[in-house]
C-alpha cells in the first residue's frame, strides 16, 4: 500500500471528534411512482432517448428468456427479484420467446440490433406494450439490468409503478471499470466483501481489487504454509489516532483474521455471477512484514520480526538473494492462481526500500552475478523472474508503477498511482495501463472539509474533483492511448476500521468514478449529474447505506480584490437544490439567518458560519465556519520572489492576505507551498502606516516532507528599495508531529509601506534533489 504518497496527492490532519462519521440523512421528498419521475440514470448512458407513453407493470407481468440459457435465467431472476423489491410486482419469469403480437413483458434476450456494442454493450427499449433489453453477451444484459433499476422508484412503493418509455443504446467508454479494497490493514468479513461487489455491479463496474497482503496482516490461507495465518494474520494492537500524532500509542487487543479458501472461492463465485472479475493482490517485494514475520528467513537479516502495529514503509522485505524467497512466492502463487481465475494477478511492487538489499552479501552477489547495475535493477530482475513464472502459467502480472524503476517486466500492466506520469511513460513503451492516481481516486482521503470528517489520511477528494478525472491523458498519441484500459479507486484502511466507514467512504464517490469510466467524456455534466445525484442519494438509502453527506456541507469560497480593498464570499455545496443559510456573527445558522442568494462582500471582520436546509427546513450538511480578520495587510497587493509549487498555488500572493489562518491540513487551498525553494512575499500598504506587529506562520509534517525553515526574516521599509530588518528567527521548534509555528516580530512606534518577510529553505535543491524540504506559509498578519 501506499504510505509515502506524493505531496501533491496527501495531506495529513489532527484527529477530529467521534461521531462525525454517522450524520442523520438529508431529508427528500417521498418515493414517487415511475411515471412521475425524471430518468435518472448514473452512470449516463451513450444515447438515452425519451419517448411519450409507459410500460405499467402488474400482477401479470411476465418476464422472458432465451429457451435453453440457464445464464440468461438467472439474469431474468435477479431482475425479476429487484422489481418485487421496489414494486411489489412479481414477475413470472418463462424461459421463452414471447408470442408474437403478445404484451406486457420483459424481453431479455441476445438478438441485439445493434453489432457495434462489444460483451458489455446492451439496448433497452422501453414502450407501453413492452420491454425489450438485448445484448450480444449475457454480461451486457447484466449490465442493462442495472438500468431498468434506475427507472423504478429509488424506494419501495405499494402505488402503481410505470416505466417511462424510451429507448436507450450504451456501452462503456473503458474496459477496465474498477474499485480496490485493502483488508490488511483491517479485515472485513465475507458478508460485507459480498455486498461491496453488489456495490460495484450496481455501478456498472467490472473489476474488484483485493488487497490480501500487508505488512499488518496476511489474509489468504495458504495450504503449504498453514502459519502464514496462524501467525501472519495477526497482530498484538493497532496504533491508536493518526500516523502523525507522537508519541505513538497503541491498543494492546490482538487484531486479526483471514479468508480460507473454501471462502476465496465462494466470494470469486458470488462475483462472478455478478460480472466482475476478482484481482487479487499479494505484495512483494516489499509490504512483507507480515510473511516475514512468520517465516524470517526469508528477509536479508533473519529477523526475528513482529506484524507491523502501525502504518508505513518498513525497511525489512523479501530477500532478492535468497533462492528460497523465489520458492516461496512461486507456491503461494501457484494456490493463489487455482482460486482465481482472473487473467490478471497483481503483485504490488511498490514502496520497496532497498535499505536491506545494499547491506545484504546474498542481494549484492547476486546484483554482480546477474550483471544488474543497482538494487533498482534487482527490483526489476525480482518482477521479471516473477513475471516470467506467472506467465508460464497463463497470466499476466500487473503492479503499481515503481515496476517501472529498473527496467520494466516485458509483458506487465502498470497500475499508475503516483500520479499519471507512470502510466503516460508505461503507454508511451506499449504497455496496458490502468490509471489510479491518489489525487482523484483515492478514497481513503478526506472528501469535504477535514475538521467536518471523521480522521483520514489526508488528502482531498470531493466528489467534483472525482468527476472531474480524465482517465486518459492528452499528452499520447492516438495509437498509445490504446493502451489505456480505464482506471479504478482505491480503498486503504489505516483509519477506515469498520464497513460503515468503508461505506462512507465510498459513497457518493463511486457514482461519480462510475459516470467517468462508462460515460463518453463529451457527454459529462457535472450540473446534470448534480441533479440525477437527488435519485441516487434516495437509492443509497433504501440500501441502508451509510454514503457521506459532505456534498451538503457548504464550501465557502473568499477571494480578495486589492484594487478595492475588499472580499468577497460565495457559498456553494456539491449536492443540487439545497438552500444556503449563513450568519456574519459566529451564530449558528438557522432558516431565519440570511439566505445566500448570490456573492457578497465583506466590509468587516466577521466569522461566517454557513449550512444547507431541504425545502421543509432540515438542516442536511454540517455547518461550516470561517474566520476572516480584516488587519492591516488585509487584501493588499503581494509580490513573491519565487513562485509556490503548482499543487499549493491556493490564490497566489493574496493568499497571505484573505484574511484566513489556515489548518494543519495542507491541502485546503489555503497555505502557500515552496518546494526546494525559499519563500519571500513583500506586501504594499499603499502608504505609510503604524505598523506595531507582524506575525507570519509556517507549517510542519515531517512525514509528508514539510519543514519548518531554517531562517525567517522580518524587515520593513517606507520606500520599497531600502528595507530595515526588525527580527531574525533562527531557532524554531524542533518537535515531531503536525504543528503549525507562529511567529511574531514586535516593533512599536514602527512607520512603515513595505513589510518583506524572507523565509529559508532548510532543505533547497532542484527538481531532480529527492531530498529537498517544502515550506508551507499561510497568512501574513500585520498589527
Amino acid at each position: 500500500m501506499h504510505f509515502k504518497r506524493t505531496i501533491a496527492a496527501i495531506a495529513t490532519s489532527a484527529c477530529v471528534m467521534s461521531g462525525l462519521l454517522f450524520s442523520p440523512a438529508p431529508a427528500f421528498a417521498q418515493a414517487t411512482t415511475a411515471q412521475q419521475q425524471t430518468v435518472s440514470i448514473i452512470p449516463q448512458p451513450v444515447k438515452l432517448t425519451q419517448q411519450s407513453g409507459s410500460f405499467a407493470l402488474n400482477k401479470d407481468t411476465k418476464i422472458f428468456v432465451d429457451p435453453k440459457n440457464d445464464e440468461l435465467r438467472k439474469i431474468g431472476e435477479y431482475l425479476a427479484k429487484n422489481i418485487k423489491d421496489m414494486t411489489g410486482v412479481q414477475p413470472k419469469l418463462e424461459q421463452k420467446a414471447p408470442a408474437q403480437g403478445s404484451s406486457n413483458y420483459l424481453h431479455l434476450t441476445l438478438n441485439t440490433p445493434v453489432d457495434t456494442l462489444g460483451a458489455e454493450g446492451y439496448t433497452l427499449n422501453v414502450t407501453s406494450d413492452n420491454i425489450i433489453l438485448a445484448a450480444k453477451e449475457p454480461h451486457g444484459l447484466f449490465l442493462g439490468t442495472q438500468t431498468v433499476r434506475q427507472l423504478l422508484p429509488a424506494q419501495p412503493t405499494k402505488a402503481p409503478v410505470s416505466i417511462p418509455a424510451l429507448e436507450v443504446v450504451d456501452k462503456p467508454r473503458y474496459q477496465w471499470r474498477g474499485m480496490h479494497l485493502d483488508v490488511a490493514r483491517h479485515f472485513f468479513p465475507v458478508e460485507f466483501v459480498k455486498e461491496y461487489i453488489d456495490y460495484l455491479a450496481m455501478h456498472k463496474m467490472n473489476t474488484f481489487h483485493w488487497h490480501l497482503t500487508e505488512d499488518q496482516g496476511w489474509r489468504i490461507e495458504i495450504k503449504k504454509y498453514p502459519e502464514l495465518t496462524k501467525v501472519g494474520a495477526f497482530r498484538d494492537g493497532t496504533l491508536i489516532g493518526h500516523y502523525s500524532d507522537q508519541p505513538h500509542k497503541f491498543t494492546d487487543e490482538r487484531y486479526g483474521g483471514f479468508y480460507t479458501q473454501e471462502q476465496i472461492k465462494d466470494v470469486v463465485k458470488y462475483a462472478q455471477e455478478r460480472y466482475i472479475t476478482v484481482v487479487p493482490e499479494i505484495e512483494m517485494p516489499g509490504h512483507a512484514v507480515a510473511a516475514l514475520t512468520t517465516y524470517p528467513h526469508l528477509s536479508c537479516t533473519g529477523g526475528p520480526f513482529e506484524v507491523e502495529k502501525k502504518w508505513g514503509v518498513f525497511d525489512d522485505i523479501f530477500c532478492a538473494g535468497n533462492e528460497e524467497t523465489f520458492t516461496f512466492l512461486e507456491d503461494v502463487m501457484t494456490e493463489v492462481l487455482a482460486l482465481f481465475p482472473s487473467k490478471i494477478v497483481h503483485i504490488g511492487g511498490d514502496e520497496a526500500p532497498k535499505t536491506r538489499w545494499k547491506e545484504c552479501p546474498k542481494c549484492q552477489k547476486r546484483i554482480t552475478d546477474e550483471g544488474l547495475k543497482d538494487e533498482h535493477e534487482l527490483q526489476s530482475y525480482f518482477i521479471q523472474r516473477m513475471e516470467k513464472f506467472l506467465n508460464g502459467k497463463g497470466r499476466t502480472i500487473i503492479g503499481w508503477d515503481e515496476i517501472l524503476e529498473g527496467g520494466l517486466a516485458p509483458n506487465a500492466y502498470v497500475m499508475s498511482w503516483r500520479g499519471t506520469e507512470g502510466g503516460i511513460a508505461a503507454a508511451k513503451q506499449h504497455h496496458y495501463v490502468v490509471m489510479t492516481p491518489g489525487s482523484h481516486v483515492y478514497f481513503d482521503h478526506y472528501q469535504g472539509e477535514p475538521s467536518l470528517e471523521p480522521t483520514a489520511i489526508g488528502g482531498l477528494t470531493t466528489l467534483e474533483k472525482v468527476y472531474s478525472f480524465e482517465p486518459t491523458p492528452a499528452e499520447l498519441s492516438a495509437e498509445e492511448k490504446k493502451y489505456i484500459l480505464g482506471a479504478q479507486a482505491n480503498i486503504w484502511t489505516e483509519y477506515i476500521p469498520s464497513t460503515d466507514h468503508v461505506e462512507y467512504m465510498v459513497f457518493p464517490r463511486i457514482s461519480a468514478l462510475s459516470e467517468v469510466l462508462w460515460t463518453p467524456a463529451a457527454k459529462k455534466d457535472w450540473n446534470d449529474f448534480q441533479t440525477r445525484m437527488q435519485q441516487q442519494y434516495k437509492r443509497y438509502d433504501h440500501l441502508g447505506v451509510n454514503y457521506a453527506r459532505s456534498t451538503f456541507n457548504v464550501k465557502q469560497h473568499i477571494t480578495v480584490d486589492p484594487a478595492q480593498g475588499v472580499a468577497t464570499v460565495s457559498l456553494a455545496t456539491d449536492a443540487k437544490g439545497p438552500k444556503i443559510y449563513y450568519t456574519l456573527d459566529g451564530s449558528e445558522p438557522t432558516t431565519s439567518s440570511q439566505a445566500y442568494t448570490a456573492p457578497f462582500q465583506l466590509s468587516n471582520t466577521a466569522t461566517i458560519k454557513a449550512a444547507s436546509f431541504d425545502e421543509k427546513g432540515k438542516q442536511l450538511g454540517k455547518v461550516s465556519s470561517r474566520d476572516v480578520n480584516q488587519h492591516e495587510a488585509f487584501a493588499h497587493s503581494v509580490e513573491l520572489k519565487n513562485a509556490p509549487h503548482r499543487s499549493y498555488t491556493a490564490a497566489g500572493g493574496l493568499t497571505l492576505v484573505d484574511g484566513q489562518l489556515a489548518s494543519n491540513s495542507f491541502t485546503n487551498g489555503q497555505w502557500l507551498g515552496f518546494l526546494g525553494d525559499d519563500f519571500e512575499a513583500v506586501i504594499d500598504l499603499k502608504e505609510k502606516k503604524p505598523v506595531n506587529r507582524i506575525t507570519s506562520s509556517y507549517l510542519q509534517t515531517k512525514n509528508d516532507g514539510i519543514q519548518l525553515p531554517a531562517q525567517v526574516e522580518f524587515a520593513v521599509s517606507k520606500n520599497g528599495k531600502k528595507y530595515k530588518t526588525v527580527k531574525v528567527v533562527t531557532e524554531l521548534t524542533d518537535k515531531p508531529g503536525v504543528f503549525k509555528e507562529v511567529l511574531t516580530a514586535e516593533l512599536p512606534g514602527t512607520k512603515a509601506r513595505y513589510i518583506k518577510v524572507t523565509a529559508k529553505n532548510p532543505l533547497p535543491g532542484t527538481e531532480q534533489d529527492r531530498r529537498r524540504a517544502w515550506i508551507f506559509t499561510d497568512e501574513i498578519v500585520v498589527e
